[in-house]
């Protein structure tokens, strides 16, 4: 059973465990597969309840959706955003270069997978997946990382938890146009400074 932000207790704990054991799933070098299979049980995990998240982190843009990194490993090796959709928001169609996942905190979503034509032009690549919280997605450059993703929702705010195989902040990335142009991008983020997770002192109070 999902715990509701607004009734429980206010606990980093869950991000930080996982964090923990992402580092030793990744210190294993496992392929992207085992990734997948192992961290992406992990992420099942921290999603399954969503009073972690700080609400700094959860604060949506009227106009513009956010991403928030809540932790980027030390080699770079990953990182977990926290992406807020305000109603009706989206992304342009893009790509990552890693691997990733996408765990679906509150809310919904819908991704659209798109793939490039003989032109070069992204077009969409099968239906629209709808991801429901506590569901996870997942995408890689070997099987097609391009997409597009927008709040399923044109009324309320939806956060989904992102984990990607580098600092994505800092990635040289695509946007595709619907003219077949690509352009070059570095997403960056919208927050000044990272949640403090581990902070332990409360354990002797």
């Amino acid at each position: 059973m999902r715990i509701a932000n607004e009734t429980a207790a206010f606990s980093t704990h869950p991000l930080r465990e996982f964090i923990i054991a992402f580092s030793a799933l990744l210190d294993r070098k496992p392929h992207e597969a085992a990734i997948f299979e192992h961290g992406g049980a992990l992420l099942r995990t921290l999603i399954a309840s969503d009073h972690w998240l700080p609400q700094e982190y959860a604060e949506p843009d009227p106009a513009y959706y956010r991403q928030f990194l809540l932790h980027a490993d030390s080699g770079e090796r990953f990182s977990v955003v926290s992406f807020v959709w305000g109603p009706g928001q989206r992304t342009p169609v893009h790509d990552h270069t890693v691997w990733g996942m996408i765990g679906m905190l509150r809310g919904a979503e819908y991704t659209q997978p798109y793939k490039l034509d003989e032109a070069g032009r992204a077009v969409p690549n099968g239906a629209a997946i709808r991801l429901e919280a506590g569901q996870v997605e997942l995408l890689s450059p070997g099987v097609g990382d391009i997409h597009r993703v927008n709040n399923a929702y044109d009324d309320r705010v939806s956060i989904s938890i992102h984990v990607y195989g580098a600092n994505i902040g800092a990635v040289t990335r695509s946007v595709f146009t619907g003219e077949g142009e690509r352009k070059p991008f570095i997403s960056g983020y919208n927050n000044k400074h990272l949640p403090n997770i581990w902070d332990m002192s409360g354990r002797s109070r």
